[in-house]
């Protein structure tokens, strides 16, 4: 074809669309941002327990993956680097609503919308965001997304045994909740 060149070509891997998303290339990035969307969010929410916010720090995580897409070298798979950014930009976010996290959780206000409390319709999720917030961080990290303790402890700023003691907790309240029901 006239005026086609390699760059026209749909890319073929993710190597070759991380490459072109560093060399500013949008249309790289939206297949890259399309390809992660949806895992990105689902760690949001279940961190989160709330969808509002959850949109807002999936939104937050793109920004700062297109600032820093330069810095992602290929020692770690794409998605291993998205995933702490991720982790990383939804436990700031926490930290700064604490105060309205802190509510939703203890019962000052109404759950999260997202929770459906009818016996019938009450799964996992809904009781993992239940949880208290350090609990339920440390348990979809650890349990659901497979960090290990340590990395926990670094990513939240806290000692393993905090780790380890908040995973116990939070195991201890899902058996207590799904005992119950």
């Amino acid at each position: 074809m006239q005026g086609s060149t390699d760059e026209d070509k749909a890319p073929l891997n993710e190597e070759e669309l991380i490459q072109r998303a560093q060399r500013g290339d949008l249309r790289a990035y939206r297949i890259l941002y399309e390809a992660y969307v949806g895992r990105v969010y689902a760690l949001a929410l279940r961190l989160l327990a709330e969808r509002h916010a959850a949109e807002d720090v999936t939104q937050e995580v793109f920004i700062k993956v297109w600032k820093d897409i330069g810095n992602f070298r290929g020692d770690s798979r794409f998605f291993t680097w998205l995933h702490r950014i991720c982790s990383l930009t939804t436990i700031s976010y926490l930290r700064k609503q604490r105060g309205w996290m802190k509510r939703v959780l203890t019962g000052d206000s109404a759950l999260p919308e997202l929770v459906d409390t009818s016996p019938s319709q009450v799964d996992l999720d809904a009781y993992v965001q239940r949880l208290p917030e350090r609990a339920r961080i440390v348990f979809v990290l650890h349990a659901i997304e497979g960090y290990r303790h340590e990395d926990i402890a670094d990513i939240c700023n806290m000692a393993v045994g905090s780790s380890k003691a908040q995973f116990h907790r939070a195991k201890q309240l899902l058996q207590e909740w799904m005992s119950d029901d």
